[in-house]
């Protein structure tokens, strides 16, 4: 037991980074969970009038004849997550440049996996609502993993859970982003304005001046990205989408100080902000939702019930499955402290979609009538609690100290 421990103290030591951010993702999690339920006992108690009307309140912003002017809500959708969605940037170059995905020999399994992850749910969704094309634009939904809800689920089983399972759903969550990202660029955007998307197109050709020219501060990076969201926000592609372009742009690398890195600093900066305000604030505005009067005719409704099964089931099968294919077709191999019990419990865990499948659902649906036929939250809320539930049970079992491998040298049995 000790040998082990050492080991396991060793990887954490030699990824400083990384257990940082597994810290602040796994406490942010607990508090998603928080933030949830204070949603919806604001909204199914007598607070739900003043919850409705905090979400309604009306916010502009106005510079001569340009004006944004927009529900509390819809600010906290297009633009809090536009933050959210510009860590995610950050974390994505810092990994391909040199993370875990910097190494080819890591990216296989997680990448596979969330493929299937991906493809699978949608499938499941697709099946339920075929024919209806209202609810076919929720097809996405299922196909999201909450990173922070997961890991906070995972926190929950202590030292008892190995690096190499959090590297491993850390990274397969990265895939997943870049899906989401893709998705929402091709099919979720609104009418284009052409002035807006050349605005759009100038402030990246700037990005791209000042980064070619070294400059190092953030600041003014983040002042010309402020601009490119506005501009975004008016040109009908998602606005969430500007924080992913801004922070392609970041420096890696100070030019003075090489081992200064402009970008890992405001990682740093922003992880606390994400976690523990951005996502919280986020899930407290949509998870809200109201019990009264519901019905069989909601609960069985195609689109909750596709979003479910996508994510509860749809998810286990598309990511313990394509895994265990690239497996048996030697493409790659289960990695150190990884069994295929565990395995199966984190491919469950994957069906958290929570905080994403909102963000998408609202996309989704917030601009169409179809929420007065059912609400899509339902759905989430199900899939994702039967996949925390199952992933946390699996895990506990698969991970009990027996089953843990041993250090080479240690005479434990």
């Amino acid at each position: 037991m000790l040998a082990r421990n050492n080991m396991l103290e060793s990887n954490a030591n030699n990824n400083t980074f990384l257990a940082r951010f597994l810290r602040q993702e796994s406490a942010g999690g607990i508090l998603l969970i928080v933030a949830a339920l204070i949603a919806l006992i604001s909204a199914n108690t007598p607070l739900s009038e003043y919850y409705s009307l905090l979400l309604d309140t009306p916010v502009a912003i106005r510079i001569g004849s340009f004006e944004i002017a927009k529900p509390l809500l819809l600010w906290i959708n297009d633009g809090l997550m536009a933050v959210f969605f510009f860590l995610v940037g950050l974390e994505l170059k810092r990994e391909i440049l040199e993370g875990e995905l910097s190494d080819k020999k890591n990216i296989i399994l997680p990448g596979v996996g969330a493929v299937g992850g991906m493809l699978v749910p949608a499938l499941i969704y697709s099946y339920f609502n075929a024919g209806d094309t209202t609810a076919m634009k929720g097809w996405a939904i299922p196909t999201a993993t909450d990173i922070a809800f997961a890991l906070g689920v995972l926190s929950l089983l202590g030292s008892r859970v190995p690096t190499s399972i959090k590297v491993f759903l850390t990274s397969l969550a990265i895939f997943d982003d870049i899906g989401a990202i893709i998705i929402i660029a091709l099919f979720y955007t609104a009418k284009i304005s052409i002035i807006a998307l050349l605005v759009v197109f100038c402030c990246i050709i700037l990005l791209l001046i000042i980064n070619r020219l070294q400059v190092e501060s953030t600041s003014l990076y983040v002042l010309i990205g402020v601009v490119m969201w506005a501009a975004m926000l008016k040109s009908g592609v998602h606005a969430t989408l500007a924080g992913v372009i801004l922070a392609v742009f970041i420096p890696m690398r100070s030019r003075e100080n090489p081992e200064y890195s402009p970008l890992k600093s405001l990682e740093s900066d922003l992880h606390s902000v994400v976690a523990y305000i951005v996502l919280p604030v986020f899930a407290f505005a949509n998870a809200g939702i109201s019990l009264t009067g519901l019905g069989a005719e909601q609960v069985l409704h195609p689109v909750p019930w596709g979003i479910a099964v996508g994510l509860f089931i749809g998810k286990q099968l598309g990511v313990f499955g394509l895994c265990w294919l690239a497996i048996q077709l030697r493409l790659t191999q289960l990695p150190h402290s990884i069994n295929w019990k565990s395995l199966y419990g984190t491919a469950a865990l994957c069906g958290i979609g929570f905080t994403m499948s909102l963000f998408i659902g609202s996309l989704a649906f917030e601009e169409t009538a179809a929420n007065s036929l059912f609400d899509e939250r339902l759905g989430i809320i199900i899939g994702s609690l039967l996949s925390g539930i199952v992933g946390y049970l699996v895990l506990r079992a698969s991970l009990s100290p027996r089953d843990l491998p041993v250090a080479a040298g240690s005479t434990e049995e």
